[in-house]
């Protein structure tokens, strides 16, 4: 069984490092399609790869952000404030060369094992100061087996999930008693919770709708949040439901650092994650997902809402 532990000391530097910047440094770039990002990712994911290039330097890295983003994209004085916070976090001097190392790091290398790195999922939350999440997650042979998702605004108080061989856990952000969690076994329509994200342009929230009265669960409670926070929820039984339907005619494709994680950590709190037809999602190559749509639940739910799901598809061609 792989360690975390360096994993999860990382997660909670790089949650440092997060509010730092939210506190008194928050200004965001356009990395293209009007995708924001700020230099927290890019801290973020330097202290998560630094770590992995340290504890399991022949691992593979896919991750969202890149060095030559971060030189092009961000102004000379936003890097030196992110290369200050950084050193300070870590301990230790660092440098501009560094930061790009680290943010390259593994990435377009083959390896059974890989990590999946979203620095800030959620980051319009995170600048709205809404909810984002520190996301990692594990793939063998391109199928997710482990997960540590980092969630600071979550209800409460700041959590740290994870998952590791078929298990699933939860820990306040910044250490604590360790307990497992397990999906809810709700069924009752009016007792359900089904997530949504903030974001209309991530899917099309109407048909979502449809799909719940379809299902028999339009009486559920229906909660906006962003990031993958809300598989972090589904597992520890806080909500049932998360749908992702994209836009009739989409082409805004499923990118596996939103998701690989949080599949890992539900599927081990017992619930289920699978494509809009009830089959896996495909994580088996590039860096998007092979899908129509997303649909994670508590399990018990999943046949009605697929079921729902795959008759308005019908009725829609």
């Amino acid at each position: 069984m792989i360690d975390f532990q360096p994993i999860f000391q990382a997660v909670r530097q790089a949650a440092v490092l997060c509010q730092q910047v939210q506190e008194h440094y928050l200004i965001s770039n356009d990395k293209g399609g009007h995708e924001p990002v700020t230099i927290a990712d890019y801290g973020a994911q330097a202290i998560l790869s630094r770590c992995i290039s340290l504890h399991f330097p022949d691992d593979a890295i896919l991750a969202e952000e890149q060095g030559g983003q971060f030189m092009e994209l961000v102004a000379e004085d936003q890097r030196k404030e992110v290369i200050r916070l950084i050193s300070q976090i870590l301990g230790i001097t660092v440098t501009q060369v560094d930061v790009v190392k680290w943010l390259d790091y593994g990435q377009n290398r083959e390896a059974s094992r890989m990590w999946v790195i979203d620095p800030i999922d959620g980051t319009k939350g995170y600048i709205s100061m809404r909810n984002y999440a520190i996301a990692v997650g594990l793939m063998v042979d391109r199928k997710p087996v482990g997960g540590i998702i980092g969630a600071p605004a979550y209800p409460g108080g700041a959590q740290l999930f994870h998952a590791q061989s078929g298990n699933a856990y939860m820990q306040p952000l910044q250490g604590g008693a360790v307990k497992r969690v397990h999906v809810s076994a709700s069924t009752n329509a009016a007792s359900l919770r089904a997530l949504e994200s903030v974001e209309k342009s991530h899917a099309n929230h109407d048909r979502m709708q449809h799909v719940r009265e379809v299902a028999g669960l339009g009486e559920a409670e229906l909660i906006h949040i962003d990031s993958m926070e809300k598989y972090a929820r589904i597992a520890a039984g806080d909500a049932e439901l998360y749908l992702r339907l994209p836009r009739i005619g989409s082409t805004r494709p499923f990118m596996i650092w939103d998701h690989c994680a949080g599949t890992a950590i539900v599927e081990a709190a017992g619930g289920k994650v699978t494509d809009v037809d009830g089959s896996p999602l495909d994580y088996s190559s590039g860096k998007t997902l092979k899908n129509q749509g997303i649909v994670v639940s508590n399990g018990a739910i999943h046949d009605r809402v697929i079921a729902a799901v795959q008759k308005i598809l019908t009725e829609e061609a």
